[in-house]
């Protein structure tokens, strides 16, 4: 009988790292192209996230992808409070990330979620590519294996 040694924090790591929870907020053309993330073309599962979660209680990885504009901001921090600890975020596209190309034309639209809620990952581009998401998750998980239980990234 083969017996594993381990220490509890690098199960722990380990057992974060292979089942992050994805919660949608898609509030444009960028939902789309993260709808096509979880197509057997690109295969979201084989990160320990098969299905994007309708609750924020179920979640822990908050997507926002697409244009957030002020009506909508108290909702996105509401849904990002209630999402249980430790929880992380990806600003897909260049709307959720500075505002994208309705920044200078439209009163309503939020400069980037980053003024609302802390962002751990930025992907602007406009719409991003799904292989881009997906390597922007390799690169939470590369975070995540590196850092600290707890905490929040540099």
């Amino acid at each position: 009988m083969k017996i594993i040694m381990s220490s509890i924090e690098k199960l722990y790591k380990w057992s974060r790292l292979n089942s992050l929870w994805p919660l949608t907020y898609a509030t444009s053309c960028c939902g789309i192209e993260m709808m096509s993330v979880s197509a057997s073309n690109y295969d979201i599962a084989r990160f320990g996230s098969e299905v994007f979660r309708g609750s924020p209680r179920q979640a822990d990885l908050l997507i926002v992808a697409g244009t957030l504009t002020l009506k909508m901001s108290p909702i996105l921090l509401r849904l990002y409070e209630q999402m249980a600890e430790p929880k992380y975020v990806i600003a897909m596209g260049a709307c959720a990330c500075s505002g994208g190309m309705y920044r200078n034309s439209s009163y309503s639209v939020v400069k980037g979620v980053d003024t609302i809620i802390p962002v751990d990952i930025y992907l602007p581009m406009c719409p991003p590519k799904p292989e881009s998401l997906i390597d922007a998750l390799i690169k939470l998980r590369k975070k995540l294996n590196d850092k600290n239980p707890g905490g929040r990234f540099v």
